[in-house]
């Protein structure tokens, strides 16, 4: 559509009325106004620049942590057995609950044993009683055999005598300790507290006959460890950088954070114990140990989790949105609004990812705005305009009736910026 332009001067307008008279005056000076100086149109007025979502370059202290898969393991584990042979006649415990060391758990019939204690109590009366006549006898030679009165030999045997009599009384006190170490043995015990499991054996079973049978098992699970791997590569990539002063390193106050299998975080934070010396050959990994406090039971032996550990800590780290990054072959990079409002990329060095969040280690400075969203809107080196990001939340829950719910559930879903 092109614009005519008129020129006017001389022109006469019939007089049709006041009113008609205006509306002539007023379309005709829009006429002019439209037209530019030679009677042409003016250029169009420039677009405004584009909104882009940028966050603000703010660099701290962070501690950089991995997550590493791992499986909980008691820290102390006992197997009750039965360290003499006998009927199995009661079974003292409750399946699964808490135990105290020392705490009876099963009754194997003592009988024998007690009546084996009693023979080697007798033994080693007969046994005192014979030392006793042969100190008195040796006794009695002593001041004999300085008069002369009796031969040096007959005093000889009265001292060797005295000797085999405390001999014979040793071993018998030895009988005696091991008889009634024999009816203690009896009665098992929990050689340590923790939780116990089910019994393993029913009364009534003959246990202890030629093997020490095992009766039940004895956790210990607080404090509970965790045991979990790391690739070599990463720990050398991590010494090399606390070694060149990049990073600072955690050393044994390392953190140690624990993700169950359901994404959940357990409130209770550990600390790493050590972590072994060898490589797995097979497997290219390193393992680690943690201890976890566990007061209340709820992690059990045996559980797959997720460890975070914090190894190191970088002095001047960045926390960039995952979407600000792209990552390719030839690197990492962000786009940085610069001054004059125009996007630039910039490569940047980067950590583990934290939180849904990458850890930028270098390549940005303080203060310096990069680009979160609005990528698509950009157009060669045409300038933004930037605004600052925040993150898309649920949106609120509407109500729609009639054909709003119609237009709104036929309405196509709207594309990723990135």
């Amino acid at each position: 559509m092109s614009i005519v332009c008129l020129d006017l001067q001389g022109v006469s307008l019939p007089r049709r009325g006041a009113a008609l008279a205006a509306a002539a005056a007023a379309a005709l000076a829009l006429l002019l106004v439209a037209c530019g100086p030679g009677g042409s149109p003016p250029p169009p007025a420039a677009p405004p620049p584009a909104e882009v979502g940028v966050v603000i370059v703010k660099p701290g202290a962070l501690g950089l942590t991995s997550e590493l898969p791992g499986r909980t393991e008691a820290s102390r584990v006992a197997q009750v057995r039965a360290r003499v042979a006998g009927i199995l006649q009661k079974r003292l415990f409750r399946e699964g609950s808490e135990v105290k060391a020392g705490q009876a758990l099963f009754a194997i019939d003592d009988a024998p044993y007690r009546a084996a204690l009693a023979s080697a109590q007798a033994t080693q009366s007969r046994a005192e009683a014979n030392l006793a006549q042969a100190q008195a006898l040796a006794e009695r030679y002593k001041p004999l055999v300085a008069a002369n009165a009796i031969s040096q030999q007959e005093f000889v045997n009265a001292v060797s005598a005295q000797k085999t009599a405390e001999a014979d009384v040793a071993v018998a006190k030895a009988a005696v300790q091991t008889a009634r170490l024999n009816v203690d043995y009896a009665a098992v015990t929990a050689p340590i507290s923790g939780r116990i499991g089910r019994a393993l054996v029913t009364e009534g079973a003959l246990v202890g006959q030629g093997e020490a049978t095992q009766l039940a098992v004895v956790q210990q699970i607080d404090p509970l460890y965790v045991n979990f791997t790391q690739p070599a590569a990463e720990v050398l990539r991590l010494r090399a950088a606390i070694a060149s002063g990049a990073l600072k390193g955690s050393g044994d106050q390392a953190a140690v954070s624990v993700v169950m299998e359901d994404g959940s975080l357990y409130p209770l934070r550990g600390k790493l114990l050590f972590s072994e010396l060898t490589v797995d050959a097979s497997s290219d990994q390193i393992t680690l140990r943690a201890e976890l406090p566990n007061p209340k039971g709820a992690l059990l032996p045996g559980l797959f989790v997720r460890v975070r550990l914090e190894q190191a800590q970088a002095p001047a780290a960045i926390l960039l949105p995952q979407q600000a990054v792209a990552r390719g072959n030839g690197g990492d990079s962000v786009m940085v609004v610069g001054a004059d409002g125009k996007a630039a990329p910039r490569p940047v060095k980067l950590g583990a990812a934290q939180a849904g969040q990458w850890v930028v280690l270098g390549g940005l400075q303080a203060g310096e705005q990069v680009m979160v969203d609005g990528f698509q809107k950009l157009r060669g080196s045409a300038p933004v305009k930037a605004v600052p990001w925040k993150p898309a939340g649920p949106a609120p829950a509407a109500v729609l009736t009639g054909a709003a719910a119609s237009s709104a559930a036929s309405a196509p879903a709207p594309a990723a910026s990135r």
